[in-house]
């Protein structure tokens, strides 16, 4: 069990580590919002992932295949999202910049912990490069889609904390970098470059 949960620990950190979309997104809403907020959206990217750690062991493999004929599809779903959340985050940047008080009473989408945990968990399971790693691990033989029950939830175990770590990691980067950008154009510059930086990923997601 213990050679599964290791198992599990490594895949996580395997899908987590790359830098992102969704690593800029965590640290852009740390950074704009609070603590919370960013370590609710980092949860958020864990359950993902370890939904899908649990999907690999339980014939990964095989949905992998069932997913690749879709995944452009839902990388042009995944890429429009990302572009409407960009789109919004400027818009919303702007006015809160010229308009102060707003920003005290205005309620946006990602900036309450419940939303930013459903919006990320929502955008991370549109990315079918989870599903399909998760499940080439299973091809490989990291991870065995006939594990006994005790070792499938060793490995989804090791997979969800070992993600939820370093999304954590992330988000408590951009708190610290939150808490030095407090003045209102260190808030505007931050999250104008989170958006630019979105919708860049976005633009890659659609022709990679």
């Amino acid at each position: 069990m213990s050679a599964a949960f290791l198992a599990g620990v490594v895949a996580g950190y395997g899908v987590a580590v790359p830098v992102g979309a969704i690593a800029i997104l965590i640290a852009g809403l740390a950074a704009r919002t609070s603590p919370r907020v960013g370590a609710a959206a980092a949860l958020g990217v864990a359950t993902a992932d370890g939904l899908y750690a649990a999907v690999a062991v339980t014939g990964g493999s095989a949905l992998a295949g069932v997913i690749a004929p879709v995944a452009t599809p839902m990388r042009w779903i995944a890429a429009a999202v990302l572009i409407g959340l960009a789109v919004h985050t400027t818009i919303t940047a702007i006015r809160h910049h010229r308009d102060p008080a707003r920003a005290a009473t205005t309620g946006t989408a990602l900036t309450t912990p419940i939303r930013a945990y459903g919006g990320i968990l929502a955008l991370t399971l549109l990315n079918p490069m989870t599903i399909v790693y998760f499940g080439a691990l299973v091809l490989a033989g990291q991870a065995s889609g006939d594990l006994p029950p005790g070792a499938a939830a060793a490995f989804v175990l090791g997979a969800f904390l070992a993600s939820a770590s370093w999304q954590l990691l992330i988000a408590a980067g951009g708190s610290v970098v939150g808490r030095v950008l407090t003045s209102r154009r260190g808030r505007l510059l931050t999250a104008l470059a989170s958006a630019a930086l979105v919708a860049a990923l976005a633009a890659h997601t659609i022709v990679s």
